[in-house]
């Protein structure tokens, strides 16, 4: 059994990109699970605080899940053509302290999707995924991408995937990332 953890950078709760994982949830292959952890209730990082407090219960429940997990599927939106800092603090958070790093991240394989509803997707925040995936030490998937765009057309105002066509192309991922997840997971 494949263990996939599916985490969204939006906290929005009708988002887009929450209804896409949603929808990842259910449209995984047989001898997969997918679940999800959530990025609410992580304080914005200071070293400050990590010193005086430890590691905040939101954080600990959210690198728990990852190192637990045999691949992470990381759910993007894009702010102003990058990562969206809410999500970005939430994985600097989860590479804390920085000798946990490994536990968590090191050589998990991870792959990236994302919708918006701009012309190009979440093409930009994708890429610029990339540098932070290799310096946590993670192994992305490469093989496919997932990028939604137009978001507002393939989802109804409650986030919710409506689209058959990206439905579609959604199963098709996932198949491709389990099998990369099987093949190179821990």
């Amino acid at each position: 059994m494949v263990s996939i953890v599916g985490v969204s950078g939006s906290l929005r709760r009708h988002s887009f990109n929450g209804g896409l994982l949603r929808a990842a949830a259910k449209a995984v292959p047989a001898g997969v699970t997918l679940t999800t952890a959530s990025i609410a209730g992580v304080p914005l990082y200071n070293a400050d605080d990590e010193a005086a407090n430890g590691i905040p219960a939101a954080v600990a429940a959210l690198k728990d899940a990852i190192a637990a997990a045999d691949g992470v599927l990381l759910v993007t939106p894009e702010y102003n053509n990058g990562i969206p800092g809410v999500f970005k603090n939430a994985i600097d958070w989860a590479s804390r302290p920085a000798d946990d790093t490994g536990r968590v991240f090191g050589g998990k394989p991870v792959a990236v999707i994302g919708a918006s509803p701009g012309g190009f997707g979440t093409l930009l925040a994708q890429d610029s995924w990339l540098s932070v995936l290799r310096t946590l030490g993670t192994r992305p998937w490469f093989e496919g991408r997932l990028l939604v765009s137009r978001a507002g057309a393939a989802f109804d105002a409650d986030g919710n995937l409506t689209d058959d066509t990206v439905a579609e192309r959604l199963r098709g991922f996932l198949a491709g990332f389990a099998a990369f997840v099987e093949r190179n997971g821990q």
